[in-house]
């Protein structure tokens, strides 16, 4: 539930020693999962027992910028997530896209789908989340429609590169 992540909070530069695309899901957001003894962060959000096998991260907007490290995605898909869902907000008159452009040119790239809502629907996706520990989802590409399985289920549009929708 941040905004601005930039891709050294996602795959911090430490773990950029190697030229190989694996091993990079358990250093994921590794600042704010571990605490410095190296012990889990119980408050991190992806150290819940209700985040185990989660394969759907929602964020704030701009998720992604900073550097255009590609590494970035491949700890994202390597901790196990195939979508992640990131609000487009405006400020003061200027639009802050959900991605930085680089970053989900890099999530198409690598078969991670990007899905963009505005503030008000991840602010919605949010309080279902603390409301229904354990929500699940579905993320239909086909039907360009995130779908979450809440007693009264509802369902998000969202749009999508036809070229990027057909490799996916």
């Amino acid at each position: 539930d941040r905004s601005n992540t930039d891709t050294d909070q996602i795959i911090p530069k430490q773990f950029l020693k190697s030229i190989k695309r694996t091993g990079y899901g358990e250093s994921l957001f590794f600042d704010w999962r571990y605490l410095p003894d190296g012990k889990p962060n119980p408050d991190f959000s992806l150290n819940q027992l209700e985040s185990k096998g989660a394969s759907i991260l929602v964020a704030r907007n701009n998720f992604g910028c900073g550097s255009s490290r590609e590494h970035a995605v491949c700890a994202i898909q390597q901790y196990g997530f195939q979508v992640v869902v990131a609000a487009s907000t405006e400020r003061d008159g200027v639009r802050v896209p959900g991605f930085a452009d680089i970053f989900k040119n890099n999530c198409s790239k690598n078969a991670v789908l990007t899905i963009e809502l505005s503030a008000s629907e991840v602010e919605w996706i949010f309080q279902a989340v603390e409301h229904h520990p354990g929500l699940e989802a579905t993320a239909d590409v086909s039907a360009q429609r995130l779908t979450l399985h809440t007693p009264k289920e509802i369902s998000f549009r969202f749009d999508i590169d036809p070229a990027v929708k057909e490799r996916l």
